[in-house]
């Protein structure tokens, strides 16, 4: 049997480029390496009783748009939005972050008057550059050099959006797009707890330090989300995140779409410049027209495809493509809440993100260590219990905490990982935990630590770069993921590419997946289903 395509990787965007495909009409066929589906998108049972979320932990990049075509609410999705979060400080106070505008200024005037009376024009400010970014992440970006009149149109269109801005808008974005959030901040608040809680998301996931250019995009892309329309808000997947790449599978599998795991892809076939279908690892072959990888742009065509097979100067981009690792990850299991010493008894805030890394050059010492080869000696942990709003993850009474880590370097001075080394950066980040929450230990009944080591060889994240590669300016848009294959081809006729080393980039989006089906459809002139125009969108 010859599949119409076949999807390498069943992580997210792996499976919305599959569903889009199945409902079509097309004979479609994904295939996974892993027992378990999901990629990091995934919930796993790794200790008697409770669900970990142990790779992503979080949603809010997820588009409404891709959850109503696939009808994923039908399928058992339901997204959960937390409440705020809390900067815990050195002097045993903490910055505490609502739901609610009003309480967020009256507890920024607890620090600093000036920073409440900033931050509407902070907020707003951000906003105008999520409103001028958001419509851009469900259109293929155009190629430049290419005077066809698909790439013209979009160049059009662009600038149409770029034309009813004004010349200080333009540049105001422009430099929002390569300054440091550290310097953008500085713009707006004096105090170094606010500065730092603001700067959270523009450090997370990145091999770059608060202080590095392009840092203040890194933000704007956690930004950009929505949960139930609430541009910003994040939540939490019910049952884990998994429960996003199951309803996923579910609604890939009522379309028709065949999944098969537990067997990799050794390499994709090649027949005259066409993808013919690919061989897997126990050797058997399956035949498609064509072949969409999930996997980031150097595992596919540095892994998996034959160099001959390609030009020289693509494998050139594709050898310099960034995707340094820069995170880790703990997953913990607990007999019951932990009590943090700063907040007030029944304190909201404990149902939403956590940090105690307090400002800005705490954050920037952090980046140091990563840069010198080793992991961060005081880190940065973006850490959530996601029990305290979601307890069908554990058992009556207990509580699993996510803690998101940086910074953890793909290689310790050069070499590989070991053991040893995993363990200690786990040791730093729970006696971390337990400076903020004494006893925090007596409650651990089990730990998963997770280094780059482990996110490549599990997940197949390179070097263990959560985004398929860095956020930064040079590989966004229309460079994204090398210059002139932005429209997710490739130089192999029939070889696609749907992860998130595609525009728009990384995070539980789905945009990549649902862009890419969209472009082989249009190749076959059959529409999305149920939709007019794969574009219009926003």
């Amino acid at each position: 049997m010859t599949y119409d395509a076949v999807i390498i990787g069943a992580g997210h965007n792996g499976l919305v480029a599959a569903c889009y495909l199945a409902r079509a009409g097309l004979r479609v066929c994904v295939v996974e390496k892993n027992d378990w589906i999901g990629g990091a998108a995934v919930s796993r049972e790794l200790y008697p009783g409770f669900t970990y979320s142990n790779c992503s932990y979080v949603c809010s990049l997820f588009r409404p748009e891709i959850m109503r075509d696939l009808e994923l609410p039908r399928h058992g999705l339901q997204i959960l939005p937390y409440e705020g979060g809390a900067m815990f400080t050195e002097t045993g106070g903490y910055l505490g972050m609502f739901r609610d505008h009003e309480a967020n200024r009256r507890e920024m005037a607890r620090h600093s008057p000036r920073d409440a009376e900033n931050y509407d024009r902070y907020l707003r400010d951000l906003m105008r550059h999520c409103r001028f970014i958001r419509p851009l992440l469900m259109r293929r970006p155009p190629d430049l050099a290419s005077f066809r009149p698909r790439d013209l149109s979009e160049l059009a269109w662009l600038g149409k959006q770029i034309s009813g801005m004004s010349e200080a808008a333009i540049c105001d974005m422009l430099r929002f797009w390569t300054i440091s959030i550290s310097d953008y901040l500085d713009e707006y608040f004096e105090n170094p707890v606010v500065k730092a809680y603001q700067a959270v998301g523009a450090i997370i996931g990145t091999a770059l330090g608060p202080m590095s250019p392009g840092t203040a995009y890194v933000l704007l892309h956690h930004a950009m989300g929505d949960v139930d329309g609430n541009v910003g808000a994040w939540g939490y997947a019910r049952g884990g995140m998994g429960a996003i790449t199951r309803a996923l599978a579910d609604s890939f599998r009522a379309s028709g779409g065949e999944l098969r795991a537990g067997v990799g892809v050794e390499r994709v076939l090649v027949r005259d410049g066409r993808a013919t279908g690919v061989v897997l690892a126990d050797g058997d072959e399956i035949r498609a027209s064509r072949v969409v990888s999930n996997m980031d742009v150097r595992r596919t065509f540095l892994g998996h495809v034959e160099a001959n097979d390609l030009p020289d100067g693509f494998l050139k981009r594709v050898r310099t493509f960034k995707t340094r690792g820069s995170s880790g990850k703990l997953n913990i299991a607990l007999d019951g809440l932990p009590r943090f010493t700063a907040l007030p008894e029944g304190a909201p805030m404990i149902r939403g993100d956590l940090h105690f890394t307090d400002s800005i050059e705490r954050m920037e010492l952090a980046y140091d260590d990563w840069k010198s080869g080793h992991f961060s000696r005081d880190p940065f942990q973006d850490m959530m219990i996601p029990t305290t709003i979601d307890p069908t993850m554990t058992p009556p009474g207990k509580h699993f905490m996510s803690s998101f880590v940086q910074y953890a370097p793909p290689k310790i001075a050069g070499k590989d990982w070991t053991h040893a080394d995993r363990d200690a950066f786990g040791e730093a980040c729970i006696a971390q935990i337990e400076r903020a929450a004494p006893g925090f230990r007596d409650l651990i009944l089990h730990v998963e630590v997770r280094t780059p080591r482990e996110l490549e060889a599990e997940v197949g994240l390179t070097e263990g770069n959560i985004f398929q590669g860095e956020l930064t300016f040079d590989q966004m848009f229309f460079n994204r993921p090398v210059p002139g294959y932005a429209d997710y081809r490739s130089p192999i006729r029939g070889l696609w590419l749907c992860g998130s080393s595609t525009h728009p980039g990384g995070g539980v989006m789905g945009a990549p997946g649902r862009n890419a089906a969209a472009e082989i459809l249009r190749d076959m002139k059959r529409p999305l289903d149920d939709m007019r125009d794969a574009y219009a969108v926003l």
